[in-house]
This record gives C-alpha cells, structure tokens and sequence, in this order.
C-alpha cells in the first residue's frame, strides 16, 4: 500500500517487536509510548544530559537522538531489561544500597552508564568511572552517593 510506513523489526530487552512506524521516530518515543517502557525519561531532547540512556547491542546510547531505522535488527536494553524488583541487577542493587539517587530523573542513564562500562572493564579505575559518567547529568547533585555506588558495584563485580 503506497505511503505506508515500512515494518521495522528491533528487540528490546530480549522481546522482538515489529513496528509499522516512521523510520525517523525517535527510539526514546517508542520504547515510552509504544512499548510502556518509562525506564528511559526525556530530559534534553538533543543528547546531552543522559537521562534517556540505553543500550544497544550493549553500549550505551541515548535513545532520545536515535530513530527507530538506527536500531533496526539491533538489541535494546532499557533500565526494565536489566533486572527487576524481584532480580536487581547487580548495579541496580549498589544504587539502592548506596541510595545513588535524590529525585531519581538521572538515574536511568547512570545505571545503563555504569552497567556498560562493568560489561566493557568490569575493573575501572576511579578516572574511568568519572570518564563514563561525565556526560550523564546529576540536577540534584547527588554525585557523591551515585559514585559510591558505581565503586560498590565495582567492588561486588571483582568477587
């Protein structure tokens, strides 16, 4: 049927879905509107703050610059896909133990931040850390507790 958008296939959080949607949709719209996905918040719009981070065949990406043609037959991970209530992942579990968060909007991207750098250097240095989580933006200010958290989640992966 001419007009009629293409269907584009993608998995997100091991779930295969084919979507008859604008190939230029934005991935952060898709996953919050069409798949109920809120893990991922729109913060910016333009990439810079962090809070709408994903991963995509395992690094991290900002969901809210990325179209759904970008992710076509990729693997998303949404903060939902690495663990739950009931099986926090590993890093979930350090920023709950460390209470990383304060109003909670940055948390999505430091979690998938800190999960993609343990799955690349599960031994980071304090400088790698602080490297990774730079372009992630804190408005509360609570840095010094999702640090401690990232270092705990360090700690627990060497184990």
């Amino acid at each position: 049927m001419p007009g009629r958008d293409p269907l584009i296939r993608l998995t997100v959080n091991g779930q295969t879905h084919a979507l008859r949607l604008p190939g230029t949709t934005p991935l952060l719209a898709v996953l919050r509107n069409d798949l109920g996905l809120n893990g991922p918040k729109f913060g910016c719009g333009i990439g810079e703050c962090g809070s709408c981070t994903v991963l995509v065949d395992g690094v991290a990406a900002r969901a809210c610059v990325l179209h759904l043609a970008d992710v076509a037959g990729h693997s998303v991970t949404t903060l939902e896909g690495l663990g739950g209530p009931e099986a926090l992942h590993p890093v979930q579990a350090a920023f709950v133990e460390m209470a990383g968060a304060q109003c909670g909007y940055c948390l999505n991207g430091m979690i998938m931040t800190t999960a993609a750098l343990l799955d690349a250097n599960p031994d980071p240095s304090e400088a790698e850390i602080r490297e990774a989580l730079r372009y992630n933006l804190c408005r509360c200010g609570t840095h010094v507790e999702i640090l401690a958290a990232v270092r705990l989640a360090v700690d627990r992966s060497r184990r």
